[in-house]
């Protein structure tokens, strides 16, 4: 069944009685009846589900229960290869007119239209209009030509090795390397450790055109398919296309059985101790695997063994979370469950933590003892209550979001009731299900899962980690001394007093002054007693989301450099000591079923806040934005917490020749600026100044009259009012204004190259850059959009379809009027280090053919499809009007151009995007590109 994150989908305050006597535990979960399912004669399988939001638009996907696991030894990579094949010629789309015919209509190569390949499944992904009957018809042709009409020439089979070869060139490296040495153990005597679905090289390079045309023959047939329709359409009139387009295919004569691969069980423990020279993260891993018993039918007592396991997992969680925000935090991150493995028919108990480099054995042990702890001593009624209540208000809030949840939900669901048989049932059941079951779980079922998980059989350690002078690495006996804990040694856990409030000083109410009303946005501003400013929009998109966020102008070019460059690392830290008197464990333990985020940040030229929260826990929203401004705690115990963190996080980053090279290239081009610093090392986080740091904030949130708040999303007006009035115009404030300061420092001018060696695989990173000072223009920053846009398409076009020599490759460009005007402008792609030069040449060449001849209409005009196509869907959603809104203020410009976009879209013409080419990138360059090391 589906994880419980998954399941518990939505709640409504039903008493439990009125649905609990219909229950039984062996009655199956119903499919959801708003669902149109059915067979075809030939075996394929739909579903049609009417949804509209997004509205005008329908998810189609085309599912293939086929992957690499179905692979000969002759056609290893293949599935995956027969995925980038679709995309390269059918019946009706002819070579690359099927990317050219959807980026007409606005749908995005990449971003919208999409697949993937994993072991046992092959997924493709076609978002398309629903208010124009032609593009949906041509959207059912696409899947019918995915199915079964994909031409598979031998031309365009050649031209797309050197593409799958780049993506198979991007996942090398030391993971890679490490999960090779690792695998034959996780998955013991297994095929899925032989059948990685990006498959082997040389197969790649050298099968014959019959080796995937016959798995294309073998596997992609009627009965391993399905088709989903998800959006707002008519389930009847996409029935009858279902039909048409897919009745009259046939299964071949004499079919493949469709194995099952199991995963054989063991009964001694695999440890595995990896090490790689280019490690980033050192991590542990412990995995108690278990088999997967195939059902029939799925019960609502399988459904209600979700719930038990889903309360033990957050309950162990929170308390791995406890010692992860601790003074001494054994592991930068660590978290248990109980999921899938790659296996269908296997599952395991895991364990999983991020750590310093030398501490794997320390955090091992941590895992072991908080899993062995509630072996002994269980949970505790507080525990089981607060993630009781955790459950309910997530299910509460995605109830509440019933007619707003986006077709990709619904469609992800019906993705797994086919290929994996997990149940879909509908909201009305779900909530009632839940609201009955959640009740009557107790703690003896949470506290007995443990000793069905942990067993020594089927038991495998795996330690990936740095190779470096110096580390030593642990030794298997130590790894195995390391599970075995002295249980007389252990504790039980001891759950603390929650705290009755996130404010320990009751505000001094102020008032709102005045109300303005820009009719046009339907936005209001209300201006506090205090001089703050709340500017706020009532929307219906969503039900349960407010988003917020607090601005100010000023930031750390305040401070002088000397105070940056010593405070500047602790920033980041200052939240981990907490507020009110609370540490970050109170507070968590506090805000348990309670929906509410809220993050401060200080950058460069601004100060501010950002977050979110459901009109139920609104006034939480604000009581956190109050005590961050007043009652931040000094803590210096949770700064060294959060250094050990980030030291154990950051230590080996610069190994990953991906990361060195960012550093390299970034700090030539900054070593004019004196407050640059570059990728941290270990020692800067010892010399952070954390009480200087802290003062800085204090000083940057002492004056609520220079921030402007913002929220966005079902706002009541009287309740944020009455919140404004008490936890904002209570605010400190004073009457000083401050803006944005320029320093002046900039990147190097002129032309330059920069090429950094650092890795052993082939593998190279281009990055061709354009930037400067400018006077900001609205038109030009818009046309330098355009021309990022429009300019990728050309490259994918040559560099990836004409000239075989990446995988992915873009192009961007922007414009900055604060803190002061800047353009910027890059084009970036991985390849391999023998075509560097020659790519980097073609990317420029695309370049200057726009800059000499302007760009093809029929590519403005796919800019345009899309633009307007992805407004269409943004202008009904709350982080949108917050982005534009802030941008507004930022940039001291009109907020109500955003209901013009369309206009300045339609009349966007190839000339302005020639003109700013011209005007901006005709000049200097600067190139970085990365290099194996010789």
């Amino acid at each position: 069944m589906r994880k419980i994150k998954q399941l518990l989908c939505f709640l409504i305050a039903t008493p439990a009685f009125l649905v609990a006597q219909e229950l039984k535990m062996d009655n199956p979960i119903p499919m959801d009846p708003s669902v149109k399912t059915g067979t075809l004669k030939n075996g394929l399988t739909y579903y049609i589900k009417k949804n509209g939001k997004p509205e005008n638009k329908v998810v189609l996907r085309l599912m293939v229960n086929a992957g690499s696991i179905l692979e000969t030894d002759e056609q290893q990579g293949l599935a995956h290869f027969m995925e980038h094949m679709c995309f390269n010629g059918t019946k009706r789309f002819p070579k690359n007119k099927l990317v050219d015919y959807l980026q007409s209509i606005g749908v995005k190569f990449g971003q919208h239209l999409n697949a993937y390949t994993s072991f046992d499944e092959t997924v493709y992904f076609l978002p398309i209009p629903s208010d124009d009957k032609e593009k949906v018809e041509k959207g059912f042709q696409i899947i019918e030509d995915w199915a079964f009409n994909t031409t598979l020439t031998s031309e365009e089979i050649d031209k797309e090795r050197g593409v799958v070869l780049e993506e198979y060139r991007l996942g090398l490296g030391a993971d890679k390397r490490m999960m090779g040495r690792y695998m034959p153990k996780m998955m013991y005597n297994s095929h899925y450790a032989k059948r990685l679905p990006i498959g082997q090289k040389e197969i790649l390079e050298n099968f014959t055109y019959d080796k995937l045309t016959s798995f294309y023959k073998d596997w992609y047939r009627p009965n391993l398919m399905s088709v989903v329709v998800v959006g707002d359409i008519d389930v009847a009139e996409m029935e009858k296309k279902i039909k048409e387009h897919f009745s009259s295919y046939k299964n071949p004569k004499n079919e493949k059985p469709r194995k099952v691969f199991d995963v054989p069980n063991h009964k001694e423990t695999f440890v595995a101790i990896e090490s790689d020279k280019e490690a980033a993260f050192t991590q542990v891993q412990l995995l108690y695997k278990d088999d997967v018993s195939p059902k029939k039918v799925i019960t609502i007592g399988d459904y209600r063994d979700e719930i038990v396991e889903g309360l033990f997992t957050t309950m162990l969680n929170n308390r791995l979370e406890e010692k992860q925000n601790s003074s001494t935090p054994p592991f930068t991150f660590g978290y248990t469950y109980h999921g899938g493995t790659f296996a269908r028919t296997k599952e395991a108990f895991q364990s999983f933590a991020m750590v310093a480099q030398d501490k794997q054995l320390d955090a091992l042990k941590v895992l072991v003892e908080e899993n062995e702890r509630v072996k002994k001593f269980g949970f505790t009624e507080g525990e089981l209550e607060r993630a009781k209540s955790e459950f309910l208000n997530q299910i509460e809030r995605q109830y509440n979001e019933r007619d707003k949840t986006e077709s990709d939900r619904f469609v992800g669901a019906l993705q797994s009731n086919f290929l994996e048989q997990e149940p879909a049932p509908s909201i009305e059941w779900e909530f009632k299900t839940m609201k009955a079951l959640l009740p009557n779980i107790s703690l003896k079922e949470t506290n007995e899962l443990i000793s069905k998980y942990i067993k020594e059989e089927n038991r495998v350690v795996i330690l990936t980690g740095p190779e470096k002078e110096g580390l030593v690495l642990p030794t298997e006996k130590e790894v195995l001394a390391a599970i075995e804990v002295d249980e007389s040694t252990l504790k039980p856990y001891e759950d603390t007093e929650m705290a009755t409030s996130l404010l320990r000083n009751t505000p001094k109410k102020g008032k709102v002054v005045k109300t303005e009303k820009n009719e046009k946005l339907d936005v209001t501003t209300l201006t506090l007693s205090n001089g703050a400013k709340v500017i706020y929009k009532k929307t219906d998109f969503k039900n349960d989301e407010i988003q917020f966020q607090a601005m100010s102008f000023g930031g750390t070019n305040l401070v002088s450099n000397e105070e940056y460059l010593k405070a500047s690392l602790a920033m980041s830290g200052l939240t981990e000591a907490g507020f009110s008197g609370m540490n970050k464990n109170d507070i968590n333990k506090f805000m348990t079923g309670k929906i509410v985020r809220v993050y401060p940040y200080v950058s460069s030229t601004s100060e501010g806040m950002q977050g979110s929260s459901t009109p139920k826990d609104f006034e939480y929203l604000m009581q956190m934005i109050h005590a961050y401004f007043t009652d931040l705690n000094m803590d210096k115990e949770a700064f060294t917490g959060f250094v050990t963190k980030q030291k154990g996080f950051m230590t080996n980053l610069l190994s990953q020749p991906a990361t060195y090279f960012s550093n390299e290239f970034y700090t030539f081009l900054n070593k004019e600026n004196p407050r640059y610093r570059g990728f941290p090392k270990p020692e800067d986080y010892d010399n952070a100044d954390y009480e200087l740091a802290y003062k800085i904030f204090k000083e940057r949130f002492a004056n609520a009259a220079d921030f402007n708040f913002y929220f966005i999303g079902n706002v009541d007006d009287a309740k944020l009012i009455e919140y404004s009035e008490l936890y904002l115009a209570s605010l400190p404030s004073t009457k000083e204004k401050e803006k944005m300061v320029d320093l002046g420092y900039r990147m190097i001018k002129g032309g330059h190259k920069k090429v950094v060696n650092k890795g052993k695989d082939p593998k190279s990173t281009v990055n061709i850059m354009f930037y400067g000072d400018c006077k900001y223009d609205s038109d030009e920053a818009f046309a330098l959009k355009a021309l990022g846009d429009v300019l990728t398409i050309k490259l994918v076009e040559e560099l990836r379809e004409n000239e075989s020599g990446v995988y992915g490759v873009g192009a961007r460009g922007s414009m900055n009027k604060v803190p002061y005007g800047s353009y910027s402008f890059s084009i970036s792609f991985p390849c391999g280090p023998e075509n560097a030069e020659t790519l980097t040449a073609s990317a420029l060449r695309e370049l200057n053919k726009i800059i000499e001849k302007g760009p093809e209409q029929k590519d403005v005009d796919k800019f345009m499809e899309a633009e307007k196509l992805d407004y269409k869907e943004k202008m009904k959603e709350n982080r949108y009007w917050m982005t534009n809104l802030t941008r507004a203020y930022m940039n001291d410009s009109n907020p109500e151009e955003m209901l013009n976009y369309v206009e300045k879209v339609k009349q966007i013409t190839p000339k302005e995007i020639q003109a700013v080419a011209k005007k901006y990138l005709s000049k200097d360059k600067v190139i970085g590109m990365l290099m194996p090391e010789e």
